[in-house]
Parts: C-alpha cells; sequence; structure tokens
C-alpha cells in the first residue's frame, strides 16, 4: 500500500508523469517512422495503416498476406520483434 501512495503523490506532484510520456514518443537514436515503414513492406507488409511510438518500440497494424496484424519494431534495428492477427 505505501508503494501505491508514494506513486500517487509523485503522479499528483507531476514527477512521474513525464517520464512515462516519453515512452510515448521516439527517442533521438530511434531509426524515422519512414524507415520503419520501408522494413515492413520489404517483410511483406502491403499496408500500414497504425504506426506509433508506444513503451520504448514502435507499434502499429498492417495489412501482411491479405491478414490484418499487430506488430512492435525495434526502433534502433527496425527489425519486427512481434507480429500476430489483430482480434479486432
Amino acid at each position: 500500500m505505501r508503494t501505491i501512495a508514494t506513486i500517487a503523490l509523485l503522479i499528483s506532484m507531476g514527477l512521474v508523469g513525464p517520464a512515462f510520456a516519453k515512452k510515448d514518443r521516439p527517442g533521438p537514436d530511434w531509426i524515422p517512422a519512414d524507415q520503419v515503414t520501408q522494413k515492413l513492406k520489404d517483410a511483406g507488409y502491403s499496408s500500414i495503416t497504425e504506426l506509433e511510438a508506444d513503451d520504448g518500440h514502435w507499434e502499429g497494424e498492417g495489412v501482411k498476406n491479405s491478414v490484418k496484424m499487430e506488430f512492435h519494431v525495434d526502433p534502433k534495428t527496425g527489425a519486427i520483434t512481434k507480429e500476430k492477427p489483430d482480434k479486432d
């Protein structure tokens, strides 16, 4: 309980929020979104419908082999680290 109270206090003071927000922005050493899009197309994606920085990686949705997919991409190498069919 004490940890939760401490985190709540830090959030209310604005000390934790900015640290979390930085994870949702591309870092200075990340490859640009247009290069990520090209790497995804090279990997067989016919269209990219969503691409954003999230939790320290590129994340998005696209179509591969006529299947709507969700994916994660390494922000520094452009390698696809996770992909699965989109259930939505």
